[in-house]
């Protein structure tokens, strides 16, 4: 019993482990490899090498190793909650890990409906993945959601999702669906379509990233505030930026945390709208019995 218990407690110290270890790699590489700026930089995401191809060079950027890092933390945060899991035991961990799945299943069925269960899975990523990225200027690293890029890759994702879903009862249907109510809207419904996925990737990126510029302005001001009022003090004291302390901190509990984790909500949540939305149910069953009936015609 007590080997099985160290057993037990070494495998979760190893799992912490591999869970710290990507956020504690990014400060290493951020330290290491990312140059100082001078002053106020808001100039975006460093870029560490570049990878030469025919048609044109990929660079690997800050915000693309950040979100390695995310996901590698991710994954091991769900393997140290799913460890030791059992049927009639009951634990803290295990509370909370079931609690985090009912949330998220009853949030994907109370705005998908029971038809979009399996989507949890999904929908539980997307909100993890996206604060975990917001959340990273908390340690001083770059937040991939600030990276257009990054954002705009997952709401490409998102908008083949909605045109699948939208071709489900044939491109015929889909085509048609342009031309609701009336012929004349077509060219609206068109450019609605494509903005679809550009108001996602903007509407996440905007917010994450004035977040970003406004608490980098903020500190830039306070230190030449600090400058200026404080700077007759003697030796080393006129060089701390005193006003920087406690201040910047208030307001990255808002731009930070609360407004990171509120972009991707909205982010999962506009997932969820635009998806169950875009699939026309009735239609596609009304298509699905008549298949079945017109089989078994042809069978008797």
């Amino acid at each position: 019993m007590q080997t099985a218990t160290r057993r037990f407690r070494a495998v979760d110290a190893l799992l912490i482990i591999l869970m710290l270890l990507p956020l504690l790699c990014g400060i290493v590489i951020k330290i290491l490899f990312v140059p100082p700026g001078e002053g106020m930089d808001i100039s975006g995401a460093a870029v560490f090498f570049t990878i030469p191809l025919p048609i044109q060079s990929m660079p690997i950027t800050e915000s693309q190793v950040n979100s390695w890092l995310v996901m590698l933390f991710v994954t091991g945060f769900c393997l140290y909650m799913t460890h030791g899991i059992r049927a009639g035991v009951k634990t803290r961990r295990q509370h909370l890990a079931e609690w985090i799945v009912e949330k998220t299943d009853g949030l994907v069925k109370d705005n998908m409906g029971e038809y979009f269960a399996g989507f949890s899975p999904l929908i539980g990523a997307v909100l993890a993945l996206s604060a975990c990225s917001s959340l990273l200027t908390l340690l001083g690293l770059f937040p991939p959601t600030s990276d257009l890029n990054i954002v705009g890759g997952w709401a490409l994702l998102v908008f083949c999702l909605i045109t699948y879903y939208k071709m489900k009862c044939g491109p015929v249907h889909y085509l048609k669906s342009f031309a609701e109510p009336v012929a004349l809207l077509t060219p609206m419904n068109v450019i609605s379509e494509i903005a679809t996925p550009v108001s996602m990737a903007f509407r996440h990126f905007g917010n994450v990233l004035s977040g970003v510029v406004i608490s980098t302005i903020l500190g830039a001001a306070l230190t030449g505030l600090t400058t200026t009022l404080l700077g007759w003090l003697p030796g080393f004291l006129g060089d701390i930026p005193f006003l920087k302390v406690g201040i910047p901190a208030v307001l990255s509990l808002y731009f930070d945390l609360f407004s990171g984790c509120l972009q991707a909500f909205i982010f999962a949540m506009l997932t969820m709208l635009y998806v169950a939305s875009a699939f026309p149910m009735e239609d596609y069953f009304q298509r699905r019995e008549l298949k079945k009936k017109t089989q078994k015609q042809s069978t008797k």
